[in-house]
């Protein structure tokens, strides 16, 4: 380790500059100047602010040496042979290595802060006119080098969104970390600020969670802007365990529906979630009450569950007041919120309006009488499900409609809160993700003899079955999209949000039926002997038409909505594509239209019905996955080869070589001790 560096101090006019190295570059490449001296490599933009950011790869002491600056004392020797190989043997360029974070480094360091301190107060007092018109300049720039930062750090943050999503020139990012920059500030924005507890400096043991916070808007439109926190937004854990809970509703849904196969059925397929979810996606509050709230909800809904089997014959009063209690509960949050952000106060007002007015129908279904029932529950329905999101749609009315009323939604409607993208659709990924899983665990059953049979054989051409719809989702509809249908425009946002909803619904319908056709004893080599007793019972020996309904018709619906969902968004489409993406689609709405009418043909028994849906549906994914690929791509292997890099002693190499083996050599070899060659297959 080299010491301080003694010697006589240079001239401070003519003191050379200090090296910079960034994340971008590995050293720093210095050019000679007219008087000699060395400056660092010219760049055509300065971010003046990030400077002092930057590891200082070297410097000139006050005693007239070049300090270099090596992370560990392998790269410190290593630098110091090169540098005694480039530089001459002169005096005048003497050199010292110093390895960082060291005591020698540190001293270095401050004795050369104090020098240059000096320096500055000895140059203001000679030039003080010059000096004052210096630091204002430097003021500016350093003001619009954070102006620059704060610019490219969002822009970064919104590359990556735009990459996945699709660009919009309408949307900006704004920073909670960042009060005094320029842009516009999230409402309430001392709310979301908290507190750390730390021990030494920079050590950071905890962040306390506070009971009680002013919720915050995590991202809303103003002005035709979409205003959104620059911070990515994750699936929080307690999100991931409502799902759970969810998926519970999901499969005693599907078991009912399975077991009374009837129109009737369809209607317990009552979704209360909704709420919360846009709720946990308008506001970041991540306090005690919002988790109590939380919990509180999953009550309600476990109660609601509960009484679902015989919601139409004896539990119905109970089922809807767990539901209303739920809906009511978040309605008084919605009151709270429009108290506390005046920004957002009547878009609240049109949700606890709206809630109102349901549970005013929901209650007055209780006292009605079979079946003008029906009318009530399907109006509550639609109300609830279709114009929660609405509330745009009166803006964009008021707006067009002019006059006092155009002045009025200008005045009262100018910040409405919008959906995070990230967060809807990694929520709705994840619950998809649990429905498909769901098909898969309502198959499974226990046998009683070793022995492949029709019971297994239906299992498994349903795991394909499910397995495929898993493909379709994710792989071709929701891959290579240039821009998101939430993205797109609002008629296909709302399209993707809508088409969700009979997506899971349809879906869950078949898997549930799907579950009761594996356990079907119409064919020969299925008898229910061959099942323990909890599988016996479930099991029956001619299939109801019914069943076959929910189960082919359930898929065909889901593929139709699923061809919905895709057409929201605008995929990339290469020239060279062998299909465009709306004859790709043509093929599954034919697909869907014939398992939608698929029951007709009732001779088929449970083992031939199933195989003919995995059929279709395989039939079905083969010709998407060839409608996506490109003329004149390999269906085999690789476009480009793989190699695999690592180091080689130079023995191994020719040994290597003597037995047959290829190898590309990526460096030359290394006369330090250990050192190799970087190596490739060929």
């Amino acid at each position: 380790m080299a010491n301080t560096p003694t010697g006589s101090p240079l001239d401070p006019e003519k003191l050379p500059t200090t090296t910079f190295s960034t994340a971008h570059t590995d050293s720093t490449h210095s050019n000679p100047s007219h008087d000699g001296t060395t400056t660092p490599s010219q760049h055509p933009h300065h971010h003046y602010g990030s400077r002092a950011r930057a590891n200082i790869r070297s410097f000139f002491h006050p005693s007239g040496k070049r300090i270099h600056v090596a992370t560990d004392p392998i790269e410190a020797e290593s630098l110091r042979r090169r540098l005694q190989a480039q530089l001459p043997t002169d005096p005048a360029e003497e050199f010292d290595i110093l390895i960082s974070g060291t005591p020698e480094h540190l001293e270095a360091v401050r004795h050369a802060q104090t020098h240059h301190e000096g320096r500055r107060h000895e140059l203001s007092k000679r030039h003080a006119e010059i000096w004052t018109q210096f630091a204002d300049v430097q003021g500016e720039l350093d003001a619009l080098s954070g102006e620059l930062g704060r610019i490219t750090e969002h822009g970064v943050k919104l590359d990556a969104h735009f990459d996945r999503f699709g660009y919009s020139a309408h949307i900006k990012s704004y920073d909670d970390a960042s009060p005094n920059e320029s842009g516009t500030t999230t409402p309430r924005r001392a709310s979301s600020e908290t507190t750390s507890l730390s021990g030494k400096e920079g050590e950071v043991y905890a962040t306390p969670l506070k009971f009680f916070k002013v919720p915050v808007v995590r991202q809303y439109f103003h002005k035709g802007i979409l205003w959104r926190a620059s911070g990515y937004e994750e699936v929080q854990s307690f999100e991931l365990f409502v799902d759970l809970l969810y998926v519970g509703i999901i499969a005693v849904n599907g078991d009912a529906a399975s077991e009374h196969p009837t129109w009737l059925s369809l209607l317990q397929f009552v979704k209360i979630w909704n709420d919360m979810a846009m709720i946990i996606a308008w506001f970041e509050t991540d306090d005690i009450f919002q988790r109590l709230s939380v919990l509180f909800l999953l009550a309600c809904l476990f109660g609601y569950t509960t009484n679902i089997v015989s919601g139409f014959e004896h539990t119905y009063s109970s089922l809807i007041w767990f539901y209303l209690t739920a809906r009511l509960y978040m309605c008084g949050y919605l009151i709270l919120c429009a108290w506390l952000i005046p920004m957002i106060r009547y878009v609240m007002f049109y949700q606890i309006a709206l809630t109102f007015i349901s549970s005013a129908i929901w209650i007055g279904s209780i006292y009605v009488e079979w079946p003008n029932q029906l009318a009530l529950i399907w109006i509550a329905l639609t109300l609830d499900i279709l114009f929660q999101g609405m509330y745009f749609v009166f803006a964009i009315w008021l707006e067009q409609a002019g006059g006092k009323w155009q002045a009025w939604a200008e005045a009262n409607l100018a910040f409405m809160p919008a959906l995070n993208i990230e967060h809807r659709v990694e929520r709705t990924s994840a619950f998809v993700t649990l429905v498909f899983g769901y098909t898969v665990v309502a198959m499974l059953y226990q046998t009683t003899t070793p022995s492949l049979d029709a019971f297994f054989g239906k299992a498994i051409l349903g795991l394909i079955q499910a397995f495929a719809f898993n493909w379709l989702y994710f792989e071709i509809d929701a891959s290579n999209i240039t821009l998101h249908a939430i993205r797109r425009h609002k008629w296909s946002a709302m399209i993707w949000t809508l088409s969700h909803l009979p997506f899971i619904m349809s879906f869950v319908l078949g898997g549930g039926a799907l579950a009761r056709l594996v356990l079907a004893t119409d064919t020969e080599d299925a008898h229910v002997e061959m099942l323990t007793e909890t599988y016996q019972h479930r099991s029956e020996e001619h299939v109801a038409s019914g069943i076959r309904w929910f189960y082919s018709a359930g898929f065909g619906v889901a593929l139709l909505c699923m061809t919905l969902i895709s057409l929201s968004h605008i995929h990339k489409s290469p020239t060279n594509i062998r299909f465009p993406k709306k004859k790709r689609l043509a093929y599954r709405i034919a697909v869907a239209i014939v398992l939608i009418l698929l029951p007709l043909a009732e001779n088929l028994n449970s083992l031939e019905l199933v195989g003919t849906v995995t059929a279709l549906v395989l039939f079905l994914l083969l010709c998407e996955l060839w409608a996506c690929s490109c003329t004149g791509a390999k269906l085999v292997g690789r476009d480009k080869q793989c190699k695999y890099m690592g180091a080689c002693r130079k023995k191994d190499l020719m040994k290597l070589v003597r037995d047959g083996g290829g190898v590309e050599v990526l460096g030359k070899v290394s006369r330090e001790k250990g050192g190799g060659l970087g190596v490739a297959p060929m």
